[in-house]
């Protein structure tokens, strides 16, 4: 049995990043970078699919484990009828060398304990070839070599290096796991305690840059902080949406996508969130990616690249994996990359003016490319599409689609100069949009906005209009959908994206929705009501404060890939918005 989704915690070096169980088994480790092949597969399959465990061998009784201080560091402490001891995970920031750092210390008594590294490649199906050596052992597959250096005498078995040592009070031992090419010689040796201290001076100084005064949820903030710093590749830029792929929306079902990618929909709210923490670096760098990825074809514009900006996503499935908890298919890949969305070049223009609206001086290459896409804009903004959930269905015409089109247009027009022409024939686009969602995508039977045009379908992406400025959140009609959805899509003081239909097949309530509802709520002028809802969202967060896409609220369980940027990138935003004043995304 697959273990619960909160019972993972996160490191990570800066250009991928690995799930520990509270049980001491990493579970899952894509390497060299977050869209690779996954080495440690068991959280889509067994232990048979690829983990690393260090565990006491008798029954652990108790187990705790933290966050070392405002870092990725992680401590576990478990307890056993035989004594207690303490297993620091963590990945020293990527160099040159990416490896994986456990430290086991004997805290009372005296301790059995079981290492087993059991690496498969080629997501879970490739077990590499093993030689010993002197201080551990050496794994060779295709391209990759795994070194493992021990404190203890390793053996080789079965696919896998084994270590069996008695932990007593005081003693301490550490294993170092090494990627490197599988043509390059053995890993370098890393001094386990420099490697250690820098780890944690890299991650202090640089969470140092945000004021905690500037909230009352300050350690919600900045370990969501963390996290997306840690889901960003220190290199490229790029912010993947989870370091995970295919863990299922609805239990036991096929809602299972890959989100090892870094989506264009997600920019605005990440170049939001570090610019309201206070990390303008990270939001530049941020904007630089965005528009490496565009390069110069907006006609060719993804919803979602590589987290390198490349554009290959082919999806297939792991038939070999049996899945989180038997849910199939597995999915490598996103065949949703290739789909129309209409909504991301809203966002993007989005993205691109509220970089200006803060000082990041716009580049020329930058200015061409807000003219090139709302000049694509214009062509296509009367398009169906697959809306914002990327629906494999027929397109419709999407009400928040259409909206974000007015805002790509309004951004360029707001802060872009434009010969008199474009402007004239985006002004009249501007307007159109906006008077035409007004009226197909309002239902006066219903009386609210709906989904798509002339249906009766509730959808929570409706809360982000007033936040994007496209309506305030008082103005009667927006005000009255804001009602509906809290009203019939709320789920235990959680927001679902539209309404369960009751028939075993529905996801978990959308924590981003929460906090968009929260964000909504405060432009109304109600801040109790909001901070109800941020709670309500930090309330099921795990043990180190990790959130993933959704909540089961039937299963009381945490849903989806994990953890999720976009939820902490709500996170930040709404908690930082509740306490002051923040960088909106109204446009002005």
């Amino acid at each position: 049995m697959s273990k619960p989704i909160e019972s993972y915690a996160l490191i990570g070096d800066g250009e991928t990043a690995a799930l520990v169980g509270r049980d001491g088994s990493i579970d899952w480790l894509c390497w060299p970078d977050f869209d690779d092949d996954a080495c440690f597969c068991a959280l889509l399959g067994t232990d048979d699919n690829g983990r690393w465990s260090i565990a006491p061998r008798a029954p652990v009784i108790d187990v705790s484990r933290r966050y070392r201080g405002d870092t990725m560091i992680l401590e576990t402490r478990m307890r056993t009828a035989d004594g207690t001891v303490r297993i620091t995970d963590f990945m020293p920031i990527r160099e040159t060398l990416s490896a994986v750092v456990r430290i086991v210390e004997g805290l009372s008594g005296a301790v059995e304990m079981d290492c087993d590294v059991d690496p498969r490649f080629d997501y879970g199906a490739l077990a590499p070839r093993w030689e010993t050596s002197a201080d551990g052992a050496v794994a060779v597959a295709g391209r990759h070599r795994l070194t493992l250096r021990a404190s203890v005498p390793v053996g080789v078995k079965d696919g896998g290096a084994k270590a069996a040592f008695r932990l007593r009070e005081g003693e301490r031992h550490t294993f170092v796991l090494a990627r490197t090419d599988a043509w390059d010689n053995d890993a370098p040796h890393l001094d386990v305690d420099a490697v250690l201290g820098a780890t944690q001076a890299h991650w202090e100084r640089w969470i140092s840059g945000f004021d905690p005064t500037r909230t009352r949820w300050a350690a919600a903030v900045k370990r969501s902080l963390l996290t997306l710093k840690a889901l960003t590749h220190a290199r490229w830029g790029g912010l993947v949406a989870a370091p995970t792929a295919s863990l299922p929306e609805v239990p036991a079902g096929g809602m299972n996508w890959d989100y090892r990618y870094a989506w264009l929909r997600d920019s605005t709210f990440t170049l939001g969130a570090f610019l309201n923490a206070g990390f303008k670096a990270e939001a530049t760098a941020w904007r630089d990616w965005l528009l490496r990825a565009i390069a110069d074809d907006p006609g060719s514009l993804r919803i979602m690249y590589r987290v390198d900006g490349s554009r290959h996503l082919s999806e297939w499935t792991v038939d070999a994996l049996p899945g989180y908890r038997e849910a199939r298919p597995v999915r490598v890949g996103n065949a949703a990359s290739t789909q129309k969305q209409l909504d991301v070049y809203g966002e993007v223009l989005d993205t691109l003016a509220l970089a200006r609206r803060v000082g990041i001086a716009a580049t020329d290459h930058q200015c061409v490319v807000e003219r090139r896409l709302a000049e694509h804009l214009a062509q296509v903004w009367q398009d169906r599409d697959a809306g914002i959930w990327e629906s494999r269905g027929e397109p419709k015409r999407y009400t928040y689609s259409k909206a974000m089109c007015w805002v790509g247009f309004d951004r360029v027009l707001r802060h872009c100069d434009l010969p008199g022409e474009l402007r004239a024939t985006l002004s009249e686009c501007r307007d159109k949009v906006h008077a035409e969602v007004c009226r197909e995508g309002w239902n006066p039977g219903l009386e609210t906005f709906t989904q798509s045009y002339g249906s009766h379908d509730l959808d929570a992406s409706l809360l982000l209009l007033p936040l994007v400025g496209f309506l305030e959140a008082t103005e009667p009609r927006m005000a009255a959908t804001i009602e509906r959805i809290r009203s019939d899509l709320d789920q235990d003081g959680l927001i679902r994206r539209m309404r369960a239909k009751g028939d075993g097949e529905d996801e978990g309530a959308f924590l981003p929705c929460s906090l968009w509802m929260a964000d909504c709520l405060r432009l109304q002028g109600r801040p109790e009501l909001a901070e109800d809802y941020l709670e309500r969202v930090l309330g099921v967060a795990n043990d180190v404060g990790l959130l993933s896409e959704e909540y089961d609220v039937p299963g009381r369980c945490l849903a989806g890939n994990f953890p999720q940027a976009l939820t902490h990138l709500g996170v930040v935003n709404t908690a930082l918005s509740l306490c002051g004043p923040v960088v909106d995304r109204g446009g002005g």
